[in-house]
C-alpha cells in the first residue's frame, strides 16, 4: 500500500482536471463512509428527543425565544 508522502507528489503533478476529479472521488468516499453513520446517529437523537418530549421530560421551547437568546448571548 502506497503512503501519503509517496501519492501526494504524484497527485499534485496532474493536471488540473484530473486534480479536480480525484478530489471530487475521495471527498466523496469519505462522505458515503459517514453519512449512514451520522444518519444512524440523528435518528437515534430524534427518537431520544421525541420520547422525552412525549414522556413529559422535556419542553418545549418556541423558536422565537430560542433565537432571541442566542442573540442575547452573542451580544
Amino acid at each position: 500500500m502506497s503512503s501519503l508522502a509517496e501519492v501526494e507528489p504524484q497527485a499534485v503533478s496532474l493536471p488540473p482536471a484530473e486534480r479536480a476529479r480525484l478530489t471530487d472521488g475521495l471527498l466523496e468516499s469519505l462522505q458515503d463512509s459517514s453519512s449512514a453513520e451520522v444518519e444512524e446517529a440523528w435518528a437515534k437523537e430524534i427518537a431520544q428527543r421525541v420520547a422525552g418530549y412525549e414522556a413529559g421530560r422535556m419542553i418545549a421551547v418556541p423558536a422565537e425565544e430560542v433565537f432571541a437568546e442566542a442573540r442575547r448571548r452573542i451580544r
